[in-house]
């Protein structure tokens, strides 16, 4: 169990024990009711130590935490609540406090299926616990685009790691058009997501490559020695003039103009495809659009996702590409 649940634990008790007026406590007896508890509850046996129980009694006493516990000491050795009614269990919040977190709460949630989730994890049982007014059938007004079926996602961890502490990786890895999987080390210098599914980017023999983590069959972390990136990349502007993952060390932006119809163009209006956008023409009807990136995979899939109502005018290689995508796929319905 992580060091935040246990102190919540001993926070807990140490709370039930102050509210109690039919005994008197000390420092003693509030080791031994938090050693029981920690038994009880999570099996262990070691206890506590005085200086952890002071330890939390200043937290509490503190704001640190958002407690402020009233605690005193009275006679040297009896510690109380100054108030007789106070309770770290009561929430100070408003009701529009509470809302708000619970919106929050509800949203930071929807990342459970990331091993990272473990590290807020304890920050929204807390709130959740603070928050003593949810009702237990409260339905989610927010929910995050997630696939559950996903593969891959549990090697965003030592992908991670390997990025921060720059150490190379062992990947087992099979591209959908190869017969079968492949080893091979590979240097991480990048994570990216891209419509629910996550990429790395890296070099594998001075190769740069983007791998989709689903395609990762196993990963295993190597050393510093063996971590061999590609240094004339500059990760952070890597993608900017990019559609998707797909781009190649020699690719340069292609200007790509094209005409969508007034009933779409709201959509790219209201969420530009790229951040090049720009009107270029208004034709009454029609909207000509232009904008700034590579040609790859998945520019054509955004601009064929429009239909009829976008027509491509340049460059000609990429106009006769979404010609012949359209011709093929009308024949399939004639």
């Amino acid at each position: 169990m992580s060091k935040n649940k246990l102190a919540l634990i001993r926070y807990k008790v140490i709370d039930e024990c102050l509210r109690n007026k039919m005994k008197d406590w000390t420092i003693e007896s509030l080791i031994k009711k938090v050693s029981d508890s920690l038994y009880e509850y999570e099996g262990i046996t070691d206890g506590v130590s005085k200086r952890t129980i002071q330890l939390d009694i200043q937290n509490m006493r503190s704001d640190k935490i958002g407690y402020n516990a009233p605690i005193e000491v009275y006679d040297r050795k009896y510690y109380k609540y100054s108030d007789p009614n106070y309770s770290i269990t009561n929430s100070p919040l408003t009701k529009s406090d509470n809302e708000k977190l619970k919106n929050a709460i509800s949203l930071l949630k929807q990342f459970s299926g990331f091993s990272y989730y473990e590290e807020i994890a304890d920050m929204v049982a807390r709130l959740e616990g603070r928050l003593t007014t949810e009702s237990t059938d409260k339905k989610a007004l927010i929910h995050l685009e997630k696939n559950e079926l996903l593969k891959g996602l549990k090697y965003i961890e030592p992908i991670y790691k390997s990025l921060t502490d720059k150490t190379a990786l062992l990947i087992e890895y099979k591209s959908f058009k190869a017969e079968k999987s492949s080893q091979f080390i590979f240097s991480p210098m990048l994570l990216k997501e891209y419509r629910n599914r996550w990429f790395m980017l890296g070099a594998k023999k001075k190769v740069l490559l983007t791998l989709a983590l689903d395609r990762i069959s196993n990963i295993e972390i190597l050393t510093e020695e063996l971590y061999n990136p590609l240094e004339e990349i500059n990760v952070e502007k890597w993608y900017d003039d990019v559609i998707g993952v797909t781009k190649t060390i020699r690719q340069r932006c292609s200007n790509i103009v094209f005409r969508i119809h007034n009933s779409n163009f709201p959509y790219i209006e209201t969420k530009p495809l790229h951040h090049s956008q720009k009107l270029l023409k208004d034709e009454g009807d029609w909207k000509i659009i232009g904008i700034n990136v590579v040609y790859n995979y998945e520019l054509e899939t955004v601009l064929l996702g429009f239909g009829e109502t976008l027509e491509v005018l340049a460059p000609r290689r990429l106009r006769n590409r979404i010609h012949n995508k359209l011709k093929c796929a009308l024949e399939k319905y004639t």
